[in-house]
């Protein structure tokens, strides 16, 4: 039998937040400091940025599951705030 489901961490962002697991990266800490406390669910996307992730906030956080995440890290713009961009 499965014991009590574990809180859920959930890292949702851009491509930094995608490459998070390599080389030892910031994700990756998290799942080693989290091992056997908390779930770390990953939801990194390349060259999305936050006007893309606001249409589809309820898909990805949907109201009605029953376990809800226990915290969600959003990072959108690290790359993109160096300079001006296309989008505006």
């Amino acid at each position: 039998m499965i014991g009590p489901q574990r809180p859920q961490i959930v890292l949702f962002g851009s491509s930094l937040v995608q490459g998070s697991f390599s080389n030892d990266g910031w994700g990756a800490t998290l799942t080693d400091l989290y091992a056997r406390k908390a779930d770390i669910v990953l939801r990194g996307y390349n060259g999305w940025n936050s006007r893309r992730a606001v249409k589809v906030l309820d898909q990805i956080f949907p109201k009605d599951v029953v376990n809800q995440p226990s915290l969600i890290i959003v990072y959108f713009g690290g790359n993109d705030s160096m300079g001006p961009h296309s989008s505006g």
